[in-house]
């Protein structure tokens, strides 16, 4: 830009300076034939060019001065000669020089920009090792502990923290310290972030917050660099809170067999465990962090004096679900007739992130239909949207396919509704849900931690009631079973493999548990049992899946009547809750229809509490994703 700039100004000074000067005498003379006259300032020149080029003269351009007083006789001479021309004021020095001055400043204007780019690249380059944490003001969060539900014992250990904060003396008056570091543990969406800004919202001092994965570039040191920055910002502004969210992305055990001695993270580690716990003490600066993966985390950033307490926030019980429902129901208008204790005893092993979510689709429900609040019905909706996936009337069926699933469902309902031990059926449907053409819920009645041996046979008993109502309907089987023969297996291998439910192998483990591998850990891959006892293991979980094909066939088939029935009204009305179930059981008519089934929208995949659910059939390899519905005790 510079150069074409300068080629410009170049080329009007020169074609400024190429003008040829006539005398007043020879303009008069060519004015007829040759000249064109351009401009005539009233200060006394005249600007114009040669109609052609005329020998002897090299320049087309020239210019003429004349006398102030023959402004008029001059214009009359240019007037009858049919010549146009302007008459333009005369152009002062001001003029000259603003038209000299102006090119020069923006040349200057645009070096200037690129030097400050020049310069701004350099200081970047040399800012790398600075911490990106992100401080955060008193109050700017938005978030309080009020605002903070169904993890009381976690909101108790940071409020010790946060008092400790605001008067260290209350507790190092009888030779205490405060604390360095608090690792919040627990599943994703339990709410560790949010109790992390709730502490930066009711402490009083400085809070930094920054991600596990800011530290990490490709650059060797950086990381390390940007560690002690961040605990330096920490020293001048003590006592202060730093949070960071995600840890396990930086702080990984070391020498996992790639990388090397002189791998990034581990650098980064390396100098983390030395800030938090090292020669120079860091009195006054509290390290908060979250992850989800305590199990990849090196041990020694776990051990007392770095890591000093260990909090864990698990998925809320029946209390705590009520409560984050009533958080969240503060910001949407809900109606009279909303029992949101229902809906948190229908929703066992829900996190806060699932509940919220709960709520915001019964909303956006009820704006939908333009509702002016948000009613039971739509929050019943909406929690059998996230337990069951939307519902999916495009899809297209043939009536071999509906009357196939609608047997199907009717024997997981009809085993779950009568077999003793079985969780209770929530609502049964033949609508397509998700990627299942049928599902069938249950729910627990209340929180379970630990599960016994009958409730577990009881599982799958019910479980396998859709395969054996499709051998005693058809004689035949489909592929729609393929999830429930998933979840079998896996429920039997664990009873007898984990949980030691088997007479001829005794109160013993065999194989290691299903926990997550990771690839810096030592394990053996060796089975810890002869083949002989293999052969026991496949005999002992055939028995118990027969055990449980014999006991639904049995269920099922001393009330055929009640199982046609239940087919036939699933077929009639394409979904029955709980309450309509017991009337089909017990030969009762059910009420009639008072609305039309809706279209539904898009919403989330199947989650916990959900079973039975039949695949489609023309799937050539049926999906073997697991449903999580059932807790390891």
């Amino acid at each position: 830009m510079i150069l074409v700039m300068a080629a410009v100004l170049y080329v009007h000074f020169q074609q400024t300076e190429k003008r040829e000067e006539l005398d007043l005498t020879t303009f008069m003379k060519y004015l007829d034939d040759n000249l064109i006259v351009k401009t005539m300032d009233k200060g006394g020149e005249i600007v114009g060019e040669y109609k052609s080029e005329t020998p002897g003269m090299p320049n087309k351009r020239f210019f003429t001065k004349y006398l102030s007083g023959q402004e008029d006789f001059i214009g009359k001479r240019i007037t009858d000669a049919k010549v146009a021309y302007i008459a333009r004021e005369p152009s002062t020095f001001f003029m000259q020089l603003l038209s000299f001055v102006l090119p020069l400043l923006l040349v200057l204007l645009i070096m200037f920009f690129i030097m400050r780019q020049l310069q701004s690249g350099g200081a970047k380059a040399m800012s790398f090792g600075k911490s990106r944490a992100r401080r955060v003001m008193e109050g700017e969060t938005g978030v309080t502990f009020d605002d903070v539900a169904g993890c009381e014992e976690a909101k108790e250990e940071l409020h010790e923290i946060v008092d400790f904060l605001k008067d260290p003396q209350k507790y190092t008056r009888l030779g205490g310290k405060m604390p360095k570091g608090v690792l919040l543990v627990g599943p994703p969406g339990t709410g560790k972030t949010l109790l992390a800004r709730a502490v930066a919202g009711e402490a009083k001092v400085p809070f930094f917050s920054i991600s596990g994965s800011d530290f990490v570039e490709m650059f060797v040191g950086v990381g390390a660099a940007r560690v002690r920055d961040l605990f330096e910002q920490g020293k001048k502004n003590k006592p202060c809170l730093i949070f960071i969210d995600e840890i396990d992305a930086v702080g990984r055990q070391r020498f996992a067999g790639v990388g090397g001695g002189h791998d990034e993270r581990e650098q980064t580690l390396n100098q983390l465990l030395v800030e938090m716990d090292g020669f120079e003490p860091n009195e006054g600066v509290i390290l908060l962090a979250g992850t989800n993966r305590p199990d990849v985390l090196d041990k020694a950033l776990l051990r007392p004096g770095r890591f000093d307490r260990h909090i864990t926030v698990d998925l809320p019980d029946l209390k705590g679900r009520e409560a984050i429902l009533k958080v969240h129901s503060r910001r949407v208008k809900v109606g009279p007739d909303v029992n949101l204790e229902k809906i948190a005893r229908s929703t066992p092993g829900f996190s806060g992130a699932h509940l919220e979510n709960l709520v915001n689709e019964a909303a956006l429900m009820a704006a939908r239909h333009n509702k002016e609040f948000v009613s039971q019905v739509d929050l019943e909706e909406a929690k059998d949207r996230v337990l069951m996936g939307p519902e999916r009337r495009s899809l297209v069926m043939s009536e071999e396919e509906k009357i196939s699933t609608a047997y199907h469902e009717s024997g997981h309902a009809m085993v779950a509704f009568l077999h003793p031990d079985a969780d209770p059926v929530h609502k049964v449907t033949i609508i397509p849900r998700g990627r299942a053409l049928g599902v069938t819920a249950v729910h627990a009645l209340e929180d379970r931690h630990s599960h016994s041996e009958k409730q577990l046979k009881a599982t799958l008993v019910y479980i396998l009631g859709g395969r054996v109502a499709e051998e005693i309907k058809s004689g035949e089987y489909t592929t729609g079973a393929s999830n429930d023969l998933q979840r079998v297996t896996e429920i039997a291998r664990r009873m007898i493999c984990e949980f030691g439910m088997s007479e001829k192998l005794g109160a013993r483990t065999f194989g290691s548990a299903p926990d997550e591998v990771f690839y810096a850990r030592d394990y053996s891959r060796e089975p810890a049992y002869s083949e002989a006892t293999a052969a026991m293991i496949d005999e002992e979980i055939r028995n118990l899946v027969e055990e449980a094909t014999l006991t639904a066939r049995k269920l099922i088939t001393d009330n055929l009547d009640a199982f046609e029935r239940l087919a036939q009204a699933l077929l009639e009305r394409e979904t029955l809750d709980a309450e309509e179930l017991e009337l089909v059981m017990a030969g009762k008519e059910l009420p009639p229809l008072f609305h039309a089934p809706e279209s539904r929208a898009p919403g989330a995949p199947p989650a916990s509490g959900v079973s039975g659910s039949r695949r489609p059939s023309k799937k050539p390899v049926p999906d073997l994703a697991p449903q999580p519905g059932l807790s390891t005790p």
